[in-house]
């Protein structure tokens, strides 16, 4: 991957409904050249695919939280990943260093939608305890392609 490369693919971070021929302006290439630039991109995998980015709270998840999650020993991580893909609600996961087992970032309803969701987490067994922050504000937001191109 070059420098335009990572140019094309901040410019779609910005907006994925960008044409070719938008691109190809920012860039200096013709827009078959743009077209054949994102098509390598996504046979390689740089570019997984095009999203639509919607306001939470319009979709009525007024509460996001970040809750570190604590398991039994021995709990693989397989294990672990598969339990929190079952739960809409997770929109991201790690595994992490330090105490906690994994971070899952969460969005619910309210707080009541998000007390239910760490019960139902437990109720398994797996989880034997977690430890959860509430998001009060986003302080920043960068699109991944577009902070690293910008650096």
């Amino acid at each position: 991957m070059d420098a335009l490369d990572r140019t094309i693919l901040s410019l779609l971070v910005e907006d994925g409904r960008r044409t070719y021929d938008e691109i190809a302006g920012r860039v200096a290439l013709s827009a078959p050249s743009v077209k054949r630039r994102v098509d390598r991109l996504r046979a390689s995998g740089a570019l997984q695919g095009f999203t639509a980015v919607v306001d939470p709270a319009a979709m009525g998840w007024a509460t996001e939280a970040l809750v570190e999650l604590f398991y039994a020993p021995g709990t693989t991580l397989d294990r672990v990943g598969a339990s929190l893909r079952k739960r809409p609600e997770v929109i991201e996961a790690w595994s992490v260093t330090g105490e906690a087992d994994a971070i899952a970032r969460v969005r619910t309803v309210d707080n009541a939608d998000l007390e239910r969701l760490i019960m139902d987490l437990q109720r398994d067994g797996l989880v034997v305890r977690t430890r959860s922050q509430i998001v009060m504000s986003r302080l920043v937001t960068r699109p991944t392609a577009a902070a690293r191109a910008e650096a």
